[in-house]
């Protein structure tokens, strides 16, 4: 028996989604109808999730959703832009109504959860990818060219979990029960960094979200900014689990794995005490400094100089 056509799949699993602040017309006909706010910018930003290169095409079809989303609320939190609007372009290969309801239960659950709107997108027939394009508002946007000379280099959280639990996400090796749920909770589950973006808005010169590897994303930042940085390798935060997964290599893992959706920022010296009594949990672990023939980001462990064994994740 085939299964539901494209619009019954609207119709059956995506419809009922909670329609939130300035939607005029949601789901069902050509276009939405959104309202902007008032006041501030519109933030957009858009990311492909493929099967077999982002997530295993036979992982739990909820896990998958709810990384889909949480990757792409992660780049909102970047431009410290608060959650308003979503859409999804949804590839099958075949339109399993199980999938569907599982996917779609992950999907609006974590929309609820971060108070974000599915408006409309598009169903088509081909190899499994999932498309989702996330709009915001911001009212003081952070973006990767505002750092200076002398800013320190912060992350938000610890790091490398991700890039930890992967072998096991992708069922490589053993691991005792407990250790496979915290991979699949650090794999799927990313927190984007909302909260702390908020904090930081006024006091932060730059961010970027740690999507490819600590080092790659703050050079992101050093060629906006035109800066290069120097960077303390003991004093980056690495996670549990990837000091309990990877051992020595856990360090590395942290520099370089990705995945993790913590934010990297920077901030001005002459704000460093309004950082520290936000408390955020922040770990500095660098400073900026002017740029030689060309920005470059400079590790350094207890003072000697440190080369990763990758550059991070790289698309092509």
């Amino acid at each position: 028996m085939p299964g539901p056509g494209e619009f019954e799949i609207i119709r059956d699993y995506f419809s009922a989604a909670p329609q939130g602040e300035g939607v005029a017309l949601g789901i069902g006909d050509d276009c939405a109808l959104l309202q902007p706010p008032p006041q501030g910018l519109l933030a957009t930003s858009v990311d492909t999730l493929v099967a077999d290169r982002h997530f295993p095409a036979d992982a739990d079809a909820g896990l998958i959703a709810t990384r889909a989303l949480r990757v792409n609320l992660s780049d909102l939190a970047a431009m410290n832009a608060r959650p308003l609007w979503f859409t999804l372009a949804l590839t099958l290969p075949e339109s399993d109504p199980d999938w569907l309801r599982a996917f779609a239960d992950g999907l609006l659950q974590t929309a609820r959860e971060y108070d974000i709107s599915l408006v409309g997108g598009d169903t088509t027939r081909g190899p499994l990818s999932i498309t989702v394009q996330v709009i915001g508002t911001a009212q003081r946007p952070l973006r990767r060219d505002g750092a200076g000379i002398g800013d320190g280099i912060y992350v938000s959280g610890p790091l490398g979990a991700a890039a930890a639990a992967l072998p096991l996400v992708l069922n490589r090796g053993a691991a005792d029960s407990g250790d496979r749920q915290r991979a699949e909770q650090a794999y799927y589950r990313p927190q984007p960094q909302l909260q702390t973006a908020a904090a930081i808005g006024g006091i932060a010169s730059a961010a970027v979200d740690i999507s490819d590897g600590l080092l790659a994303d703050l050079g992101h930042i050093c060629r906006a900014s035109g800066l290069s940085a120097e960077v303390r390798m003991e004093s980056v935060p690495v996670a549990t689990l990837a000091r309990r997964l990877a051992g020595d290599g856990a360090l590395e893992l942290a520099a370089t794995g990705g995945d993790d959706y913590q934010l990297c920022f920077t901030v001005p010296e002459r704000r460093a005490s309004a950082l520290e009594a936000l408390a955020t949990g922040a770990v500095r672990i660098g400073t900026l400094v002017a740029a030689g023939e060309e920005p470059a980001v400079y590790p350094r462990l207890r003072g000697e100089p440190w080369r990763a064994r990758i550059p991070g994740y790289r698309h092509f």
